[in-house]
């Protein structure tokens, strides 16, 4: 592709702000970098992406708010993460992690515990045992 061809089709997925780099060929045949803030088929995949994302978070809020799911859960979709993952940073069996996704038991759960959750998902305990405020979302 030429450097002239370089798509710049900006669907305004990151508001202008990001472009990617792309090689085209310059006038003289030689491969260089050109910016570009997407093309048109690519821009429709990723707001697809994002738009299902968007949607496993609202459902996780749900779950969350009828008492069906930890707000754990919310968390974990909201950072695009999975329990392995959360195990990982917790330094706890996916087992433990999937049970505490339990409404019940994660009220059990030690202050300490909810740190380190909170801390992991970068927000403050408040925030993480804090069910109403996700009604506001």
């Amino acid at each position: 592709m030429k450097t002239t061809d370089v798509p710049q089709d900006d669907a305004n997925m990151m508001q202008g702000k990001f472009k990617e780099p792309v090689y085209s060929l310059d006038e003289n045949g030689n491969y260089t970098t050109i910016p570009s803030v997407g093309w048109e088929p690519k821009n429709a995949v990723m707001q697809e992406a994002w738009d299902r994302v968007n949607e496993k978070i609202e459902q996780a809020r749900q779950n969350v708010i009828n008492g069906k799911l930890s707000p754990i859960a919310y968390y974990i979709e909201k950072n695009i993460m999975d329990t392995a993952l959360v195990a990982k940073y917790m330094y706890m069996p996916k087992w433990k992690i999937k049970k505490h996704l339990k409404p019940y038991n994660f009220s059990k759960l030690s202050d300490d515990v909810l740190e380190k959750y909170a801390l992991v998902f970068g927000i403050n305990k408040h925030e993480l045992v804090d069910i109403d405020q996700l009604n506001d979302k």
